[in-house]
């Protein structure tokens, strides 16, 4: 207060330098493409033909599994599907020949038709005669249009085309089954997991894991949380720096290359707070990171350099203002600043007061007032 003398405070000569707003998050290390490969075979695993740290190709045979059931299940689904053939070609012919009959037969009533019609107008047969002679050929044309027609033609009941079409279904699918006896790597990458053994049915590997994973290790990635209080200030395209136990100290550069655009529930947290996951790439291969582990990344959200910084502390933000406040002839003088970019433990200022060795307060009392008297002892 007033005048009495406060008892010594720190204080520091203002200075040029750089500040550095960043963020730093932990997230796990992985390889950008992976892939589990998984068999629905209960089928015996006769050869497994690479090992865990092998690089493979997209297409390479990784294990071959007994075939004698998948081969008997494809003969049994291919005679099914011959016998739906034939069955539909059997009642195809015999389709065409009943409509040719029917066509014929209605051709027959229509005659019929008119030499009766001509009859019973001349009263030569009676009424109940002619009646019988239209319900014919009524029965006929009705024989003619039961037909299911397509393109002119006459074909068989759709139930005989469905069971070709199931037929088939099930023949190309047990095509496919006896095809996946030899399990193939569905990308190029690295075995990093075998967890099937020669012996064991291909559909229960070990623990109930995939047979194999595979992942490209050639190009790394990072998966990081950012919560949605700091999401807005991170964008696609910014400098990640990454550092790692496996690393001895070096740092590894990264680049966000995608943000999710939905917030999910942070993992293994109770509280509200929604995360927002982003991927960064790791610059190089030979980055020295290997996949499956955690790794520090530290976002790069802004930089300042060459301009006046201060700790943190040293800024009195009230609400007539912020300032920095100046140690001068045993008294303090408020300058009022402009925050600017801030890092972990300063922060960038300016303002019109400012000077190169400018004696402030490392740690002002918040409500200090312009001409309080102060003792400043300086930490250079």
């Amino acid at each position: 207060a007033g005048g009495s003398t406060l008892s010594q405070v720190p204080s520091m000569a203002l200075a040029k330098g750089d500040v550095v707003s960043s963020l730093s998050l932990t997230g796990p290390v992985s390889g950008t493409d992976s892939a589990d490969v998984v068999s629905n075979l209960h089928s015996e695993v006769l050869e497994i033909r690479v090992k865990e740290g092998d690089t493979v190709e997209k297409g390479q045979v990784l294990a071959v599994i007994d075939r004698t059931d998948a081969q008997k299940e494809v003969d049994v689904a291919q005679n099914a599907y011959d016998l739906a053939v034939s069955e539909y070609n059997e009642s195809l012919r015999d389709t065409k020949i009943g409509y040719e009959k029917a066509k014929q037969d209605y051709s027959t009533a229509s005659l019929n038709y008119e030499r009766n019609k001509t009859l019973f107008e001349a009263g030569a047969i009676s009424s109940a005669e002619f009646e019988a002679v239209g319900n014919a050929l009524s029965d006929a044309r009705r024989a003619v249009e039961g037909y299911r027609m397509e393109n002119g033609q006459a074909v068989p009941d759709e139930s005989y085309e469905l069971k070709v079409k199931a037929a088939q279904f099930e023949l190309d699918q047990k095509k496919r089954d006896l095809e996946d006896t030899e399990v193939k790597s569905p990308i190029s990458g690295t075995v990093v997991r075998v967890n099937s053994k020669v012996g064991q049915f291909a559909d229960k590997p070990e623990d109930e894991k995939p047979m194999f994973i595979i992942e490209n290790l050639a190009q790394l990635e990072m998966e990081l949380q950012i919560s949605e209080y700091s999401v807005g200030d991170v964008s696609v395209g910014l400098p990640v720096d990454i550092t790692a136990d496996i690393l001895n100290g070096k740092t590894v550069t990264g680049t966000i290359t995608s943000i999710s655009p939905t917030g999910e529930e942070k993992t293994g947290s109770a509280s509200t707070e929604r995360v927002v996951p982003a991927i960064v790439s790791i610059d190089k291969a030979d980055s020295g990171l290997i996949a499956g582990i955690t790794a520090r990344a530290r976002i790069v959200l802004n930089r300042a350099e060459n301009v006046w910084v201060v700790p943190v502390s040293a800024i009195i933000e009230r609400e007539d203002g912020t300032w920095l406040a100046a140690a001068e002839a045993g008294k303090a003088r408020l300058i009022p600043v402009e925050k600017g970019v801030e890092g972990d433990v300063s922060a960038e200022i300016s303002g019109d007061g400012l000077s190169e060795g400018l004696n402030y307060l490392v740690t002002p009392d918040p409500a200090l007032q312009d001409g309080t008297a102060v003792t400043a002892v300086s930490q250079e």
